[in-house]
């Protein structure tokens, strides 16, 4: 089971790699439900051991919201929007692969330093979701698209959530449902603010919203 952790984490890694290099934005939301569903199977295997309906529940719910619901809210903007790709990011997209391995480098050091006791098969989990963290955090500072920048905090959430399931075993179900939950909440609301933006100026690069200014 442990190799089968192990190609789990590495897909999520090569995940982000093809979030970074990615112009597309509806390959970018198929990407990123794949991710979602993966980190659904992922809570599955964590816990294989000790599996119950509270592991099946969080795994359930994890695999709808984030494989199904928030990519098809992302997918109802862009045909809103009439939005295709990013055009245009403050980073190119050679740039941010290559920023994205140097992301994953940082993050197998951080992951060593961190006083935390895995399973075997499981040391790649804490280096794969702090890789997935800082590929949030780069989508929605290096990128124009207000949709990019609402799909990076997905992927941020996708992050925080790995680090949880494998690290903070006795919490809750409702803190972590709830946490899934406020995402919910906060995509609706970028849906939201996505539209109004694009209706207002006829594009979604929020460089341009300096036009607001007096």
């Amino acid at each position: 089971m442990g190799s089968v952790l192990e190609t789990t984490m590495m897909l999520l890694i090569l995940s982000d790699m093809a979030l970074l290099g990615l112009s597309r934005l509806r390959t970018c939301i198929a990407v990123a439900s794949f991710q979602g569903m993966l980190l659904g199977v992922f809570t599955l295997l964590a816990h294989e051991q000790a599996l119950t309906p509270r592991i099946f529940l969080i795994a359930a719910v994890s695999f709808i919201l984030k494989g199904f619901v928030f990519p098809q809210l992302l997918r109802r903007s862009i045909r809103e929007a009439s939005a295709q790709n990013e055009m245009d990011p403050y980073v190119g997209y050679s740039m941010s692969v290559m920023a994205g391995m140097a992301m994953f480098g940082a993050a197998l050091w951080l992951g060593e330093q961190l006083p935390l006791t895995l399973a075997a098969g499981m040391h790649l989990v804490i280096p794969a979701a702090l890789t997935t963290v800082l590929t949030g955090l780069f989508l929605i500072i290096a990128r124009k698209n207000a949709l990019s920048q609402c799909l990076g905090f997905i992927i941020l959430e996708n992050g925080i959530y790995a680090i949880g399931i494998v690290s903070v075993v006795e919490i809750s179900v409702l803190v972590e449902i709830g946490i899934l939950l406020d995402a919910a909440v906060a995509v609706v609301v970028m849906g939201v603010a996505i539209f109004h933006i694009n209706r207002q100026f006829d594009h979604l690069d929020t460089d341009q919203l300096d036009s607001l200014k007096g």
